[in-house]
């Protein structure tokens, strides 16, 4: 997905003479994603400790798969119950192809070891999903 940008440019020729110029750019266009998981209640304390000092190469190859802009927030919805819901905002041409790039990566495997296990999927998740994938139904720029 790209968006495309104008910029009116005024160029001044070597006779002295002004010219307008219309440029346009192509600058990427976000996809949005929001997520949810649950998250064991005894795991609380250690994933709000790994998601404070996350691994650096785990935080780059975010980025190298095409992720911007990426927030993990906690909700006790009910005594007990506590779930993570993910934002972040998806900049690339292949969804599938990056993410699959990222889950091939030896560290970030590293750091879904320690991740996992603080998780659960949703009851209704999806066919191969972890993380649940909700639909977008309100946005305002």
């Amino acid at each position: 997905m790209k968006k495309t940008a104008r910029a009116l440019v005024l160029a001044v020729l070597p006779a002295g003479s002004v010219v307008l110029l219309l440029a346009a750019f192509s600058e990427p266009k976000a996809e949005r994603y929001g997520m949810v998981i649950g998250l064991k209640p005894e795991k609380v304390a250690y994933y709000k400790q790994l998601h404070a000092a996350a691994w650096p190469g785990v935080l780059n190859k975010i980025k190298e798969c095409n992720i911007r802009n990426y927030s993990i927030y906690l909700k006790e919805v009910e005594p007990g119950r506590i779930y993570l819901f993910s934002y972040f905002e998806y900049t690339g041409d292949d969804f599938a192809a990056d993410m699959a790039r990222m889950a091939a990566d030896p560290l970030t495997q590293k750091w879904w070891k320690e991740t996992d296990p603080c998780q659960y999927a949703v009851p209704l998740h999806g066919d191969k999903e972890w993380w649940s994938r909700m639909a977008e139904v309100f946005h305002a720029d």
